[in-house]
This record gives structure tokens, sequence and C-alpha cells, in this order.
């Protein structure tokens, strides 16, 4: 499987313009041969623009989501739309479960390349270091999981990746390739640099992790996108400048590095 991580430039100053800016880079990806496309965390709004959270929150059939959609059906390519600020009130009768009746919530959904919606993931742990996010949001409370191209997806979004928990829950569901949109700020490199590579080498799959560029008033993006395998190699990465980074994930891979190097088998869980 193609897939490209979508590393665009992300500005509190327009909405239109990030939608923009990740419709371009669907295309730019599918006309290279994307099977699948990975968006930033809150690309449309811009993670740090904590006061734009509730006036550009909008429903599963919103208008962003429905741009993405369209360029992903019109291009014949799937679409992790990072993730968007979603108006839980209007979601009740999506089809799929709602953490709260009303509030917003951080949320990813993964779009087929028929346009099928196939999961919606609401970022489960919610960042209060410095971050109004915590207190704007609802926390995620179901992990879903999609079958794609040879594949068994999952998504986490960014500061998930501080809780290897989670990636051990995919991993019992069969996970083989965990997508993470981000908006990682610096000057915690070291940091991003580590827990992608860590998630993938203790629980074996890939780890695609696809962070946004751009200065906010109190923050900037550190970009560097970073595709790793099963054994924690890094396949395609970038700087901080807009890019597309683009691997080729061989399925087989995650049951290679397993049979050869067993840790999983050797867990325990019968702790006391």
């Amino acid at each position: 499987m193609r897939l490209t991580l979508a590393q665009i430039d992300v500005s509190s100053d327009s909405v239109a313009e990030n939608v923009g800016r990740a419709t371009t880079a669907i295309r730019d990806a599918a006309a290279d041969g994307a099977d699948l496309v990975v968006l930033p965390e809150l690309f449309n709004v811009g993670y740090f623009s904590f006061d734009r959270y509730a006036r550009d929150a909008e429903g599963l059939d919103g208008e962003t989501l429905s741009q993405i959609r369209s360029v992903a059906t019109d291009n014949d390519v799937a679409v992790l739309a990072g993730s968007v600020v979603e108006d839980l009130s209007t979601s009740a009768d999506s089809g799929f479960d709602v953490p709260a009746d009303e509030g917003l919530a951080n949320t990813a959904v993964f779009f087929d390349r028929d346009g099928e919606r196939r999961a919606v993931y609401r970022k489960h742990h919610l960042f209060g270091y410095d971050s109004a996010e915590s207190q704007l949001l609802e926390p995620g409370e179901t992990v879903p999981t999609v079958d794609f191209e040879e594949f068994t997806i999952g998504v986490t979004t960014c500061y998930d990746l501080r809780f290897p928990e989670l990636y051990r829950h995919l991993v019992d569901e069969g996970v083989t390739l965990t997508l993470v949109p981000s908006a990682w700020p610096y000057p915690r490199i070291e940091h991003w640099k580590l827990f992608g590579r860590a998630r993938a080498v203790e629980n074996q799959l890939y780890v695609a992790a696809a962070n946004g560029v751009g200065e906010f008033e109190d923050a900037e993006l550190l970009g560097r996108s970073t595709v790793y395998d099963p054994w924690g190699t890094t396949l395609a990465s970038a700087d901080d400048h807009p890019a597309l980074v683009t691997a080729t994930l061989d399925p087989a891979r995650v049951e290679q590095v397993r049979e050869e190097f067993p840790a999983l088998a050797d867990r325990r869980t019968d702790w006391p």
C-alpha cells in the first residue's frame, strides 16, 4: 500500500485556505499513486486556535468533511481527515457512537475510496498542559478499526502517543498500522521522534504520524511527519516545511517481524 502523510501549512487565519491546502495535497498525492492520505490534527481550524473551536465546529456531514469526502471520491483515494472540531449535538443520528449529547470533540474520520465513512475516532487523551483542549472538548470513548488494503488500521491523535496502553489495546484488536494525525509543536522534537518510534517497536506495527507546520500566536508546529515500520525503521520523513511524505507499506512485514522477534508472544498480563 502506498501511504502519504500530507504535511500541510496550517494557519489560524482562514479555514477555507487550510481546507484548500488539504484538498490540493490529497489530489497531488493521489496523482502520485497514493492509496491512503493522512491529514494533520485540526487541519482546518488549527489546534492552537482555541477561540475558533466553537465557532468553526461542524457535524460529520459538515462543510469541511464533505469537501474531503468529495475529493477522496473524485480521486479514488482513501483519506483520514486528520481531525476537525466536531459539534457532537449534530452527530446523534450519524450511526456512530458519541461520547456526549452535546459539546465538542477532536474528531478524525476515515473515508474509503468511494467516500464511505468507515470510522470515526475522537481523541481520547486531551492535552491540559498550557492548553485549553481539555476544558473545551469531550474525550472519545471508542477505538474503531478499519480493514483496508490488507491492513487493519487504528487511529490515535497526537497526545495519545504518550499513552502506550492505548496502543496495546490496538494490538489486541489486530491492528497492524496506526495513523496518528498530530499538531505537535516546538520545542518537543525529541519526544515526537521518540514516541512514534517506540510505539512502532514495542507493538511491532507500522506507525504513520502526520504533523502540520505553521506558526500560531503562542506556538509553532514542528512538522517532521514520519512513517515507521514494525522494526522502528524510518521509511519516510520530512523537515518543518510543507511536504508529502510517502512510503510503501508491506502487510507481510508485520507478521515477519513478529515471527523473527516474538516479543508480543512473551507478554504477561497476569499481574497480581
